[in-house]
């Protein structure tokens, strides 16, 4: 469980991982015309903290489970991440120029080919999730439940749901409520997953799943309000992409709300409330705990 690793370097030894991993999840004999390869691997290859994977990780590895399974599974969610931020980044959408410090895919591979890229990804995280499941001989109901709940956390009731909520409150949010609906679908929704994932490739029962789950949902909510504060007053540099850009597109962040002071002690309530949630249920939730405290304190 890599044990000797202080947070910092097990975050970055496992996301190391998870790129070398990354490409070797297309089949070798597999002809992708090569535009599209192209596209798909320029934005799943452009870095990022790796976060959805990492958590998948730790979450089997809190319960004992195949840390290898888990790393070739990671890269499912992975994918659905990296196809969702290409849709996020097209001109119909945010219309952003940069992603983690690079031109955003419909830049440089044209809009057609960014679609093309997305729809790719998005297709290939349940191959791969099937090819773990044979590989790793994960019981048949688990591997049924990892897709299904996939299916549900990136879809229509999750992240794409939240997008097009998302694309309507951009004419004008007048609740919380409706704010916190957007960044639990956008964001907690995918994390829940990865560590339900991790979970169910450990076997895990359902009180450690529904732990798990108010784990994912805190932080990811947190997550999400440091994002909000970071487009406010983040480096740039560090994020990769421009700051204030939701205030140039006139989008209602948490700050706007409450103000920068609340939404960071709605953070602290936020992580300390998921963290509880696995103190008792899972066996050893040290590294969780850890990367929940380090979220807390990124600054991009």
């Amino acid at each position: 469980m890599n044990n000797d690793l202080n947070i910092q370097q097990y975050i970055e030894h496992y996301a190391h991982l998870v790129e070398q991993e990354l490409p070797e999840a297309f089949p070798s004999e597999w002809y992708i015309p090569d535009p599209l390869k192209q596209s798909m691997l320029y934005s799943l290859m452009a870095g990022g903290k790796r976060l959805r994977p990492i958590l998948l990780i730790s979450a089997a590895e809190a319960l004992g489970g195949n840390a290898e399974a888990a790393l070739k599974m990671s890269c499912a969610v992975e994918m659905i991440h990296t196809y969702s931020l290409i849709h996020d980044d097209l001109p119909a959408m945010d219309n952003d120029d940069y992603r983690r410090g690079k031109l955003t895919n419909h830049k440089v591979f044209g809009e057609a080919l960014a679609i093309l890229a997305g729809d790719g990804l998005l297709t290939h995280a349940f191959h791969s999730i099937a090819q773990v499941a044979r590989e790793f001989r994960l019981d048949a109901e688990q591997a049924l439940s990892i897709v299904e709940e996939l299916s549900a956390f990136s879809g229509a009731r999750g992240m794409v749901g939240g997008q097009a909520a998302d694309i309507q409150g951009e004419q004008g949010l007048t609740q919380l409520s409706e704010l916190e609906y957007i960044h639990v679908r956008k964001t907690s929704d995918l994390i829940v997953f990865s560590l339900r994932a991790g979970g169910r490739i450990a076997g895990a029962n359902e009180r450690q799943l529904a732990a798990l789950e108010t784990f994912g949902h805190h932080i990811g909510l947190a997550f999400q309000i440091q994002d909000d504060i970071l487009d406010l007053i983040g480096d740039e540099h560090k994020l990769g992409k421009p700051v204030k850009s939701d205030e140039k597109q006139h989008k209602v962040t948490y700050p706007y709300f409450i103000g920068i002071d609340e939404s960071r002690r709605k953070m602290l309530e936020l992580t300390e409330a998921g963290k509880e949630a696995i103190r008792t249920e899972i066996p050893d939730p040290r590294r969780l705990l850890q990367i929940a405290d380090y979220l807390l304190l990124r600054d991009h």
